[in-house]
């Protein structure tokens, strides 16, 4: 906690690249949204990139490791009035300056009441901040959840939290083998985000264990290090900085592959939506999906944005955007 807001005043304090990696081109809206973020919230901000999935309207969000709010503040304008952004963070002086600039927010989104909370909490224990069950649509953190001890625990509460149907939308870094002591406990390494990095095997069992659907990954970039002390430090390892995405699919909505044909429905993303690594779907085409694929996209808010055939037929129910 002392490293984030006492050593790292801003982002530009940071030692490697692991927690700044963008990974696509921004969109316009989002690039919109950015400008109306107050200057604090940005500058006190160590993410990796932006973590904002597509179709977010009305949504209830949960963002695990917040910092200064900068995510919540982005979500709060794309989820709309009607919708709910709660940010979460172990660090007080992070929880304080995100709250210090609501009412800054939604004078400048046009709200009347703020969509927005901030808690101070652990996102292991999401139960003590008083978080219910199947309370979210959607859970996202952005380069934290290497910062807990035990990630296993972190991803029981998201899944936990989840509504059926329910992602999490996920930054974090990962290392090619599991880690030796000496780099577990290196102080610079641990609050530059390498020290806690899973072994990405690791991740995929933990995620089947949790209950997830097998992680899908959306992008994935290397970490470079500019420092000759660390990379002596670190030997062979390696280190990447990925975003994945995990859904709660709900039991017996598994019904083998199909097709799918996006409607080109969701804004920002009409012609053609990148959903992951393995699928992109354009505006109208026929795309044969496997039936992981065909589950989450008939159990999740995509439904309504896609006609789905399992067996020559219409098998979607439209669930619509949260």
């Amino acid at each position: 906690q002392d490293y984030y807001g006492k050593e790292l005043q801003k982002s530009e304090d940071l030692k490697t690249n692991a927690c700044v990696t963008v990974a696509r081109p921004l969109p316009k809206a989002l690039r919109d949204a950015l400008e109306r973020v107050h200057e604090e919230v940005v500058a006190r901000y160590y993410g990796c990139g932006l973590v904002i999935p597509e179709c977010l309207s009305s949504c209830r969000i949960l963002d695990l490791g917040s910092g200064s709010g900068r995510d919540c503040y982005l979500l709060s304008q794309l989820v709309g009035e009607q919708g709910h952004v709660t940010g979460i963070d172990m660090t007080k002086g992070q929880v304080e300056v995100a709250k210090k600039h609501i009412a800054y927010h939604m004078d400048k989104f046009g709200y009347q009441k703020p969509n927005v909370e901030f808690l101070h909490g652990y996102m292991e224990k999401l139960g003590d901040a008083g978080l219910a069950d199947e309370s979210y649509d959607i859970v996202i953190s952005n380069c934290v959840i290497n910062l807990s001890p035990d990630k296993r625990a972190v991803l029981q509460e998201a899944f936990r939290v989840l509504k059926p149907g329910g992602e999490m939308y996920f930054s974090d870094v990962y290392a090619s083998q599991r880690l030796s002591e000496t780099i577990r406990k290196h102080r610079v390494l641990w609050g530059e985000c390498l020290a806690g990095a899973l072994y990405w095997k690791d991740l995929y069992s933990i995620t089947e264990e949790v209950g997830f659907s097998p992680p899908c990954l959306v992008t994935a970039s290397p970490i470079t290090i500019g420092d000759k002390e660390l990379e002596g430090i670190i030997g062979d390892c390696r280190f990447v900085s990925a975003t994945f995405r995990l859904f709660k699919v709900p039991g017996g909505s598994q019904a083998g592959p199909g097709q799918v044909i996006y409607n080109g429905g969701i804004l920002g993303h009409e012609r053609e939506l990148v959903f992951d690594a393995n699928f992109t779907f354009k505006e109208g085409e026929v795309v044969d999906v496997d039936a992981e694929m065909a589950a989450i996209l008939r159990s999740s808010r995509f439904a309504e944005e896609f006609l789905i055939r399992a067996d020559g037929a219409n098998a979607a129910a439209p669930q619509g955007c949260c």
